[in-house]
């Protein structure tokens, strides 16, 4: 019966690229562990009360590095809004994955929870990126969050995602913009552990901007990002985005599902 009641869950679950609070509880309850829902760890990114260090562990299959560009470019965005006195650190590991086809939002976090090499919460904060071989069950996603502290980012699919249409969008421009939408992702945007005031929450795509100069807009994290975008593709958060943060913050907005709390 558990196992049932759990597959029900999970199958459910994965229909979105981006577990909801719900669907991440009610599995932790089965599981008997947390790991926390997506934007679960944003109190303690954006604060200093408890984490003044930010780790980025970025684990990649052979050739599958991240662009020297997406790294520069995810510590400026998180430098931008996460106070972090000691800095952000990021460390690349490559790893042979055991999962070269299809991944699945279970199959990522179980991976994950696997090679990293160490919890989320210890002395510092700890985030994790894995980008392995292969693409996700619905391949026409790019990048997915699963978790308080965990992305993957399919670079097969994002090598996909460039079209003949708009030659000016490179694989690299498009991975730069889906690395920030996923740790936008963790940082509880749009809507993911707080309601905003402002309506930039896309109605049809919840927990996205419906603003296209977001880097958090939907189209960024799915393989048809160039047909939707005739200029360079968004990689900053936009007014809306930073309000909420700094809402989240302040405590100006209320927050929920957090694994940490001032």
């Amino acid at each position: 019966m558990r196992n049932k009641r759990l597959m029900g869950v999970l199958l459910s679950c994965l229909m979105v690229s981006i577990p909801m609070a719900g669907c991440a509880s009610e599995i932790e309850s089965i599981l008997g562990e947390s790991w926390g829902v997506p934007g679960g760890l944003a109190l303690a990114c954006l604060r200093d009360d408890a984490y003044r260090e930010l780790v980025i562990e970025i684990d990649h299959a052979p050739g599958y590095n991240p662009e020297s560009s997406t790294v520069s470019l995810l510590k400026e965005r998180l430098g931008q809004v996460c106070d972090k006195p000691d800095g952000i650190r990021i460390e690349l590991n490559e790893m042979n994955f055991a999962e070269t086809t299809t991944w699945t939002a279970n199959t990522v976090r179980e991976v994950a929870h696997e090679t990293m090499d160490a919890p989320p919460q210890t002395s510092v904060l700890r985030w994790h990126v894995i980008m392995p071989e292969g693409k996700y069950s619905d391949d026409s996603v790019l990048g997915v969050a699963v978790d308080a502290s965990t992305i993957a980012l399919f670079s097969d699919s994002i090598d996909d995602a460039t079209s003949i249409f708009n030659p000016r969008i490179s694989a690299e421009d498009i991975e730069n913009s889906v690395m920030v939408h996923e740790f936008g992702h963790l940082l509880g945007l749009v809507n993911l552990v707080y309601t905003s005031p402002a309506d930039h929450e896309d109605s049809e795509h919840p927990g996205h901007s419906n603003n296209e100069d977001s880097v958090m807009y939907w189209a960024v994290e799915t393989v048809t990002i160039s047909a939707w975008f005739s200029g360079d593709l968004p990689t900053v958060f936009d007014q809306d985005d930073l309000d909420d943060l700094a809402g989240m913050k302040s405590g100006e907005l209320t927050t929920t599902d957090q694994l940490w709390r001032p």
